[in-house]
């Protein structure tokens, strides 16, 4: 899978945003889970999907819960059952709602493939909760090589050292060649035309 690197000019992540590939954008639908699901699924969040039930956190219809009945991977938009606005013509429609301002308060479990990622998660924090209990106890010469071991089972992400900036070097200012003394005209230099005036006058 392709890594994604930081970026922090607006106008590039805007780029990235809007031109993301569907794999990227499915992460991007992401919303934390309710403190039950949290305690049972060892999971702080998941991409909603259609049949969720979710309730919204901000915003105007803060509070109201219901469910996801159709997924906008396009506009990065949800739809809530339920959740509907009139128009000046008289018609209802369903209000959009970005995924990171609603929380799930019940997950479809119909898919197999959801039940692998939880069960994956589950693991995951599992093994970093035993690893953290290991580290504690330990003596730091000991704590070393467990991390280590941690490490290599890519349950930690080794540190890099910080790179130290390096030194702006001051650039030399040239020096300005001393002004010359502008010489002055003392004798105005005659044509041949005036020589001839002259002459001729």
């Amino acid at each position: 899978m392709q890594k994604i690197k930081p970026v922090t000019k607006p106008t590039k992540q805007r780029k990235r945003l809007f031109q993301a590939p569907d794999h990227i954008r499915y992460k991007l639908f992401a919303a934390r889970l309710s403190p039950e699901l949290r305690a049972s699924h060892k999971a702080k969040a998941l991409p909603v999907r259609s049949g969720d039930t979710v309730r919204i956190m901000r915003g105007d219809q803060k509070g109201f819960e219901g469910k996801i009945t159709r997924v906008d991977r396009k506009k990065y938009r949800i739809y809530v059952e339920g959740l509907t606005r009139e128009k000046v013509d008289g018609s209802t429609v369903f209000v959009p709602l970005h995924p990171s301002k609603v929380m799930i308060t019940n997950l479809s479990l119909d898919d197999k493939w959801r039940k692998k990622i939880l069960e994956r998660k589950k693991e995951a924090r599992k093994k970093i909760e035993e690893f953290a209990a290991k580290v504690e106890k330990k003596p730091p010469e000991e704590a070393a090589e467990i991390k280590e071991e941690a490490i290599e089972e890519k349950l930690i992400v080794k540190e890099k050292p910080k790179r130290k900036k390096p030194r702006k070097r001051k650039r030399k200012v040239a020096k300005k060649p001393a002004a010359k003394a502008k010489k002055t005209r003392t004798k105005r230099k005659t044509t041949k035309k005036q020589k001839e005036e002259k002459e001729t006058g």
